[in-house]
């Protein structure tokens, strides 16, 4: 029976190859651009009115803790241990351990039996991993206030495909083999975003923000050309991060949404 992926076997690997290094800065610098365009309070010193945010599937919160450095209170839920174990040592070492409410297990389970409801709800990078995604948006809308934001990345399959034909990896397109396998990074279920904004077109959302994330980055194929200037390299990934129709071909989507007022 297939299960929602657990990453304790993999947790020192997954932080320093999905967020260590360039592909990690182009990643954060594309999230800390929609925010501060369209939620600014979020990357604002807290002060006394701190958001409460969840950090959804959040592994050791790479994003979240840039959160609890301005004082804004994180709730870090996730199914592995090892991974919330790097996050605890991470928000101590950064001296906001006070800031961390550390939930072990499911998000969805967490999201049917909290009281709480969130400001801002991170679900980054998730949807590939769990069986039932649809459910999953669906748990998280139950625990977001009117007003309340949803800042939502997934795997793109549009660009999982595009890489595999640059690489000529044509039996994988024929076969439409699509599926990580266990061990690898590559999320089980890559999603198209045309399949996940119909999923949020379910929901009393409106979308204020739709962003590619390495549009260009990763379909550079000689690794020496990959990582060369990198700075230019975050200047263009942020300029091209929106415009069509680069947009729709980075490796990572992420939508950034409100829950209507009016419903």
């Amino acid at each position: 029976m297939e299960t929602d992926r657990n990453f304790d076997d993999l947790a020192p690997r997954f932080e320093r190859k999905v967020y260590g290094g360039l592909k990690g800065q182009i990643r954060l610098a594309v999230l800390e651009k929609d925010l501060k365009e369209f939620y600014p309070r979020a990357l604002k010193t807290a002060g006394d009115h701190p958001l409460q945010v969840l950090d959804a599937g959040g592994g050791y919160g790479p994003f979240s803790l840039s959160l609890a450095r301005l004082g804004h209170e994180i709730t870090l839920c996730d199914l592995s241990a090892n991974m919330l174990d790097l996050a605890t040592e991470r928000f101590s070492r950064e001296g906001v351990e006070s800031k961390l409410t550390i939930c072990h297990g499911p998000v969805q389970s967490f999201a049917r039996t909290t009281d709480t409801h969130f400001d801002l709800i991170l679900c980054h990078a998730v949807l590939g991993w769990v069986v039932d995604p649809q459910a999953l948006i669906r748990h998280l809308m139950g625990i977001l206030p009117k007003g309340g934001m949803l800042s939502l990345t997934f795997y793109n399959l549009h660009g999982m495909i595009y890489k595999n034909l640059l690489r000529t990896n044509y039996k994988k397109i024929l076969k439409k083999a699509y599926t990580g396998y266990r061990g690898s990074l590559t999320p089980t279920w890559p999603r198209a975003p045309e399949t996940v904004l119909k999923w949020l077109a379910d929901h009393p959302l409106d979308i204020l923000c739709h962003s590619g994330i390495r549009v260009f980055h990763d379909y550079i194929l000689d690794p020496a050309d990959r990582d060369r200037d990198p700075e230019t390299v975050r200047i263009l990934e942020l300029e091209f991060s929106r415009q069509l129709p680069y947009r729709d071909l980075g490796r990572y989507q992420h939508i950034l949404c409100v829950k209507k007022n009016n419903t």
